[in-house]
């Protein structure tokens, strides 16, 4: 019988000056590879340099196998790289993890801070500005913090951002706030279905009505009532230089163009489907084409040329609550029973044009799941 890993314990310090360090906290129920998919669903440069002994069977063109208690490491970007697995603890410090993590990943990048302090009027649905209060990360920090925050979301784990100078006998070394954030997995309620099959309004319509018989077909608009009456006569602003004649002369040039645009046939490049939930808002489906897909379909022969993009969205009642770290009961209520309605109609709309699922983080979904 194969003996559990042994993972290495946190070194004390990893970063120099103009680095920043977070750490990456999961439960046990995580594996390696998981990590890896959801960087390759972020980060186009990600490979791994140094192989964690957890994936011997790995294909490393260019990387090594880890030595016995050395961890992995997973480049990211240029800059950025993530190491680990490692226990939960440190060498002669406490890293202050959520109890019940059980892997641990250390990740180095550039420190890139904006120079102002964050709003106090703003919202704050992650907890960022509580970890940044002098100033929140931008560039490549800013992309590895939210790619963390998504990535403890998805896999039920915590962060604990900027620890870089926590440990360090380094007094140069700057230090962090090292606020721990668990972001509630239930917070991400919006998904995509990405196909190469579109559905006319009517038939996507009739699959969404199937779900929830209030869905509507938001295609109806406004006849055109041409432009205010007068408006011809009138000067666009005080001491404009055209004469009455010429005004008129360009209006009645532009209601030609309109006409004739009006009697061109009509191509539908979009339209939606909403479902009102009363006081737990809305459920809209967006339908569209899509040129930006997630990373790791834009390889797929059918994504290439462009495909059909079918967003189903939660609007929820109270946009300020909505944004809040620690939204009311009356939020979370709403919340829940709208993501299960999310979650069937995206399902339908998998069952009938195929295609691959993504949830707001661009992270592929298996519709099993739903």
């Amino acid at each position: 019988m194969a003996q559990p890993a042994t993972h290495p314990t946190l070194p004390r310090t990893v970063t120099r000056g103009h680095e920043a360090r977070h750490l990456l906290a999961l439960p046990g129920d995580v594996v390696v590879d998981e990590v890896e998919v959801l960087a390759l669903s972020r980060f186009t440069a990600t490979r791994w340099e140094v192989v964690p002994r957890d994936m011997p069977g790995a294909d490393v063109p260019v990387g090594r196998m880890a030595g016995p208690g050395e961890p992995g490491v997973l480049r990211l970007s240029r800059h950025s790289a993530l190491s680990g697995p490692y226990a939960p603890a440190g060498q002669g410090f406490d890293p202050g993890l959520p109890a019940g993590t059980a892997i641990v990943f250390d990740v180095v990048c550039p420190r890139e801070r904006w120079d102002d302090p964050v709003p106090a009027d703003g919202g704050d649905k992650d907890g960022l500005a509580r970890s940044f209060p002098a100033g929140l990360p931008n560039r490549e920090e800013e992309r590895v913090v939210l790619w963390l925050v998504a990535a403890a979301r998805r896999l039920g784990g915590s962060v604990r951002l900027d620890v870089g100078g926590l440990w360090s006998d380094d007094a140069e070394q700057p230090w962090g706030a090292g606020v721990v954030l668990t972001p509630d997995p239930g917070a991400a309620v919006n998904l995509t279905l990405y196909s190469d099959v579109w559905l006319d309004p009517q038939a996507c319509h009739r699959v969404i009505q199937a779900v929830h018989p209030r869905a509507h077909l938001a295609t109806q608009g406004a006849p055109y009532q041409g432009p205010p009456p007068g408006i011809a006569e009138r000067p666009l602003y005080p001491g404009e230089p055209l004469d009455p004649d010429e005004r008129r002369a360009l209006h009645a040039a532009a209601d030609d163009f309109d006409i004739a645009a009006l009697q061109e046939p009509h191509v539908l490049d979009g339209f939606g489907v909403t479902i009102d939930l009363g006081l737990d808002g809305w459920v809209t489906v967006e339908v569209a084409g899509e040129d930006v897909v997630p990373l790791l379909l834009r390889d797929l022969p059918w994504v290439r040329s462009g495909c059909v993009a079918y967003r189903v969205m939660w609007d929820a009642p109270d946009i300020v609550d909505a944004n809040r770290e620690r939204p009311s009961h009356t939020h979370l209520v709403a919340r829940k029973r709208s993501a299960e309605l999310v979650a069937r109609v995206a399902r339908a709309l998998w069952e009938a044009a195929g295609g691959e699922l993504a949830d707001e983080s661009d992270f592929l979904v298996d519709p099993d799941d739903l």
